[in-house]
């Protein structure tokens, strides 16, 4: 028996899990942020304002899993662990930094929008 072709609409289709790492706002940052180059875990944790440590840990964790992040550990003293994108990271991450630009660019936009919505139904 064959898998089914992906199909995101399909309830069962793996690509939603994949979507879902992609897109999440910690999947978003860490994504675009090693596009710029490599980091450690403690530099990528201050770099991205206001992730837990837990979060980005499940996130890195997540994305190497699926095979756009890359972890390289040092075998020196202290540990040394550095975080880079693979080829496949690098395709993910090159889109995802298209939308987040777009969005950084329509913010004045949706903050209008919003202030029409709440003037409207207050």
């Amino acid at each position: 028996m064959t898998a089914a072709w992906p199909d995101v609409y399909r309830a069962d289709c793996p690509s939603r899990v994949i979507l879902e790492h992609v897109t999440s706002r910690w999947g978003v940052l860490v994504l675009i942020a090693l596009l710029d180059r490599s980091y450690r875990f403690s530099e990528l944790r201050r770099h991205i304002g206001g992730v837990s440590e837990k979060m980005l840990a499940q996130t890195l964790q997540a994305l190497e899993r699926d095979g756009f992040v890359h972890r390289a550990a040092q075998p020196v003293i202290p540990p040394r662990v550095d975080y880079s994108l693979t080829p496949l990271g690098v395709e993910a991450a090159t889109h995802v930094r298209s939308i987040t630009e777009w969005v950084e660019s329509k913010v004045p936009d949706v903050q209008d929008a919003r202030l029409q919505y709440d003037a409207v139904r207050t």
